[in-house]
């Protein structure tokens, strides 16, 4: 089968795969439809890893999926040939302490597709447990079932942070996931959605994903802290993973408040004002992928809740290098770009 490559950093080709095996023991093959590019796909791409992680060439990426199952495992009862699925991909053993929490996210027997683990889903198909399946809507199309992954992310969040009717909301970063937390927020009832991006053509998109005032990050700082009178927004939602960012986040928090970092650091070690945190006694969250949360974030897209006026390039597979090379200049007016693998 055809997939798509990482073989260096910053270089994508198309390489053969062997053919998919036949489902095992409950197990689906699944036939791809649509992959989205997401964040942590261009770390790999121009970093050559993420974190303490690095990349093992040739490395598949790709973990934002949704296609159709054409066979089934033995076993498999809640599946069947022809459902139209999302898949999660994180690949949980299901008894360990962790998963037995409900924290599938921490599961330390984890394989995580699109990591060295194991391949990606820039390919045609794909054999997966039927248990990391969740059906899509019959009332959305291809292209809204690739955004069940990334909305998942979003289900999380609110596992662990909460946004209140009313709440002043600040969103770091206007990629994808910043735009989908603006979107979440509103969903939310929060009062007043703010947003900073360092690229303008991003700051209108969220504007259509629900910010009420998008900025130049340079601006952030004094767009909020007038708007607010000085006191600081409730909730901080940091999807752009930047040092830079993480303490205008501190800044803008006001006393009390939650600081939630989404966005994967380019750096592996760096410094934020804790000082500031702890004077303000700041809540600091992290958050890891997005916790088997498919099915919610299927009936919001299916509800309408989230908008997809965020993507705005669906590419073929042979042309998945030229979509990274669009999302790393940030050219074209790029917000979301999808792979349609079978165009």
């Amino acid at each position: 089968m055809k997939s798509i490559a990482l073989v260096a950093p910053k270089i994508l080709e198309e390489r053969m795969l062997p053919d998919p095996p036949d489902p095992g023991p409950g197990e689906v093959l699944v036939k791809l439809k649509t992959v989205g590019i997401c964040g942590s796909d261009m770390h790999w791409y121009l970093e050559g890893g993420i974190g303490h992680s690095n990349a093992t060439y040739p490395q598949v990426l790709g973990h934002e999926p949704a296609g159709e199952i054409i066979a089934v495992g033995k076993g498999v009862h809640s599946r069947s040939v022809g459902d139209r699925v999302s898949i999660e991909p994180s690949i949980t053993c299901g008894h360990c302490e962790f998963c037995l929490r409900g924290q599938h996210n921490n599961c330390i027997q984890c394989v995580f597709l699109g990591s060295p683990q194991a391949w990606g889903l820039f390919r045609e198909y794909a054999v997966v447990p039927e248990h990391n399946t969740d059906v899509v809507p019959k009332n959305l199309d291809w292209r809204q079932a690739a955004l069940i992954e990334p909305v998942a992310v979003m289900v999380h969040i609110l596992e662990l942070t909460q946004i209140g009717i009313g709440d002043t909301v600040a969103v770091m970063g206007a990629g994808p996931i910043g735009m989908l937390c603006a979107a979440m927020a509103r969903q939310c009832g929060a009062g007043k959605v703010y947003i900073c991006d360092k690229v303008p053509h991003r700051l209108d998109l969220a504007r259509q994903m629900g910010a009420d005032m998008a900025v130049p990050v340079e601006r952030m700082a004094e767009a909020v802290m007038d708007d607010t009178r000085g006191r600081g927004v409730d909730v901080v939602l940091d999807a752009a993973g930047a040092p830079s960012t993480m303490d205008l986040g501190i800044h803008l928090a006001r006393p009390g408040a939650t600081v939630m970092l989404i966005g994967i650091p380019s750096q592996k070690t760096f410094s934020i004002d804790l000082h500031t945190a702890f004077a303000k006694e700041l809540r600091l969250q992290t958050l890891k992928r997005s916790n088997h949360k498919g099915a919610a974030a299927a009936r919001l897209l299916e509800a309408g809740r989230i908008p997809d006026a965020f993507v705005t390039h669906v590419l073929p597979l042979n042309e998945t290098p030229k979509g990274f090379d669009i999302l790393a200049h940030y050219s074209d007016g790029v917000g979301k770009v999808l792979i349609d693998v079978q165009a």
